[in-house]
């Protein structure tokens, strides 16, 4: 029997990633944004009790620019996904992209066992990272 290998998430994902308030606008998230590569920022929590927001930049062409709205108009908040469906480091990049697939996701943010974001994964981290490690 030929064994698989295995890829896990940390070993594909992004590590920078930007954080963003809740309440800042859509113009200021853009201006502020370091890590484009990402194509998205997380929403902190406003509290311990609260859950991570996400917002990937087509939502934002969806929800401000499609519609015609002003991003200085629009708070973050009013186009994230919130809860965002998160990873952990050490799931098989495989079942991460079955999951994407099945949650229609493109992007989530990757999650230690604390509760801290520790960085970014997407499909293309998936397929160019991880793909032609496992063949």
């Amino acid at each position: 029997m030929i064994e698989k290998k295995v890829i896990h998430v940390r070993d594909v994902m992004k590590e920078e990633y930007d954080m963003v308030d809740g309440l800042s606008t859509v113009h200021e998230v853009l201006n502020m944004m370091q890590h484009v590569e990402t194509k998205c920022v997380i929403v902190n929590k406003r509290n311990e009790e609260d859950e991570y927001g996400i917002v990937v930049l087509a939502d934002i062409a969806r929800h401000v620019l499609a519609k015609n709205k002003s991003p200085d108009r629009v708070s973050i908040y009013e186009v994230m996904t919130k809860p965002a469906v998160t990873v952990n480091p050490e799931m098989n990049i495989r079942h991460a992209s079955a999951l994407f697939s099945r949650l229609g996701l493109s992007r989530a943010p990757v999650v230690n066992g604390n509760g801290e974001i520790i960085g970014i994964v997407s499909h293309t981290d998936m397929v160019l990272k991880g793909l032609m490690k496992l063949y």
